[in-house]
């Protein structure tokens, strides 16, 4: 099997890994084996295919629909290894995991994959929901830039530059010639140029008529700068309720990593990612046309009343948000870059169990996250990735 760098990197703090699933084990005997217990909904939610894109949120929806399968108790589709679905390798079905005894299909797919429809659709009931999200491609190549510096060559080429140099940061480095730095015939250098158009299956260099698949296929492609008009999208098509919606931005960096672009970098980003501004561009269109067809005054509304919501579970939920790594616990200790600071939060201790169990899960790092569910589903830790 090829190496996959980001697993495997992952793997590397495997002994961590471990402890963090003993302590979420640990939290589910302190907060009892029925904290979510609850009526299930009349209408089973459909089952619900999340391609989660690097740098755009998409850690954010990850956990809303963890959240929402464990609920439910939906069958969710993990890799068979590890965290991602053998990235940057495009999505097959035999990357997923058995599919358990006790169940008939697939529920919920959201863990990182390079897409590939018609494997997806061997897998997933006829009926699935596809989503995804994409973000403002200036914005996104920053972060994924930030992120990964010293995992995706072409950025790690441009950083050893810039060490050499006084007052010039790698990514000015990279965008003044990126084409030095990137080569495109290493898998590893996949998220170097268009992330967004790699994410989605599209070949990063060159146009294609992939687009009008990716439109037929996906019922929502939601937008970052729109992110709580999206949410009300997508509740309405998988009919969530407020409470299901509620978020805390997850994964995100500490302010000291964030690189203020000035607008000859915005240009050169926006060049070299040329791809993305277009795939970024269409699908807003598409998604201002949906917000249309759902009303813009009803949506505006249903936006206040999903905010209003939102902060009052934030306010019972969160002591404490942007809390440096250092003084997070295992449990809910964001998995860090090597490159930046991921900050996460505090709960509230004045809670009750159920209460706490709740804001646990809401404020739950993904790796965290997603090792208890696999945990839950198979009752096995997960394998990591094999080295040969």
């Amino acid at each position: 099997m090829p190496h996959h760098w980001f697993a495997a990197k992952v793997w590397r703090y495997r002994v961590a890994g471990l402890m963090a699933i003993l302590a979420v084990t640990s939290l589910l005997i302190l907060v009892g084996t029925h904290l979510l217990q609850r009526s299930r909904k009349k209408t089973p939610t459909p089952p619900v295919v999340f391609l989660k894109t690097h740098k755009t949120g998409s850690s954010t929806v990850q956990n809303l629909l963890f959240r929402l399968g464990e609920k439910e108790g939906a069958t969710f589709a993990f890799p068979s290894y590890s965290y991602q679905f053998s990235y940057p390798d495009k999505f097959k079905a035999e990357f997923v995991d058995e599919l358990p005894k006790h169940s008939s299909h697939f529920d919920i797919l959201c863990s990182h994959m390079r897409l590939d429809v018609e494997e997806l659709k061997q897998l997933m009931p006829s009926n699935t929901i596809y989503i995804t999200i994409l973000r403002d491609p200036v914005q996104t190549f920053e972060s994924v830039f930030s992120y990964y510096t010293v995992s995706v060559p072409a950025f790690l080429s441009a950083k050893k530059v810039a060490v050499t140099t006084e007052y010039r940061s790698a990514l000015s480095v990279f965008l003044e010639s990126p084409e030095s730095f990137w080569d495109p015939e290493d898998p590893e250098n996949g998220l170097g140029k268009n992330p967004m158009s790699f994410d989605l299956g599209l070949d990063s260099q060159h146009w294609n008529t992939s687009w009008s698949v990716l439109q037929e296929t996906f019922h929502l492609v939601m937008i970052t700068e729109h992110f709580d008009e999206s949410l009300v999208l997508l509740g309405a098509m998988l009919k969530l309720e407020l409470e299901d919606l509620a978020y805390v931005r997850l994964n995100t960096r500490s302010s000291n990593n964030v690189s203020p672009l000035d607008e000859t970098t915005k240009a050169r980003i926006r060049a070299w990612n040329s791809l993305d501004v277009l795939l970024y561009d269409f699908f807003l269109q598409v998604f201002r046309e949906k917000s249309e067809q759902y009303g813009l005054e009803r949506l505006r509304r249903d936006v206040a009343q999903l905010r209003a919501s939102t902060d009052r579970i934030r306010w019972k939920c969160v002591a404490r948000k942007e809390v440096p790594p250092g003084e997070l616990e295992d449990l809910i200790r964001p998995w860090q870059s090597y490159s930046v600071t991921i900050l996460g939060y505090h709960v509230k201790t004045n809670l009750t169990k159920q209460e706490q169990g709740f804001c646990m899960r809401l404020i739950l790092p993904e790796l965290q996250y997603h090792a208890h569910l696999y945990f839950q589903q198979y009752g096995r830790v997960m394998r990591p990735v094999p080295t040969e």
